[in-house]
């Protein structure tokens, strides 16, 4: 089991990296340890996708089992509190992951083994190693100030 610490990515930050996944309505949208819900509700509601977070902390689930009920996305969007390796991702699109270089190193036998060819990976601010982008690019949240400055790598299975 593996429990990365939660820091919830910036709804700006989530919206960009949707766009630079090129996410399209009807397509199936994973995230991997999806925290507070706030990427996969996203990824339904303006995206049209279909959202599966998977979150193992109770606390987080439960959070963003409420956020979805409470939006009515409930035949959009599905929490499924477990381990995420645990979980078969094979029916992804897209896979969004905000885990450290280390937790992506750990999860990336998963994704060689389960995603299908042209799934897209998308990681906020930690890199897969031993793959190579096909894009990386950095995003700020307040250009004006020029920070926080956000990584995005963009992987294609």
């Amino acid at each position: 089991m593996f429990i990365a610490p939660f820091v919830a990515t910036p709804l700006p930050v989530v919206r960009h990296m949707l766009n630079v996944a090129d996410l399209k309505a009807g397509e199936t949208f994973y995230d991997l340890g999806s925290g507070d819900g706030r990427t996969v509700v996203m990824a339904a509601q303006e995206f049209g996708a279909r959202a599966v977070g998977i979150e193992l902390r109770e606390d987080l689930a439960k959070k963003a089992l409420a956020a979805v009920q409470e939006l009515g996305i409930q035949g959009k969007v599905t929490i499924v509190r477990e381990d995420m390796f645990n979980v078969n991702i094979s029916p992804a699109d897209v896979v969004f992951l905000y885990l450290t270089t280390s937790a992506n190193d750990k999860v990336k036998p998963k994704l060689e083994r389960e995603l299908k060819s042209g799934t897209r990976v998308v990681s906020h601010d930690y890199e897969i190693l031993g793959w190579k982008p096909a894009r990386t690019e950095s995003f700020c949240e307040n250009p004006r100030l020029g920070y926080p400055s956000h990584t995005i790598y963009i992987y294609k299975k």
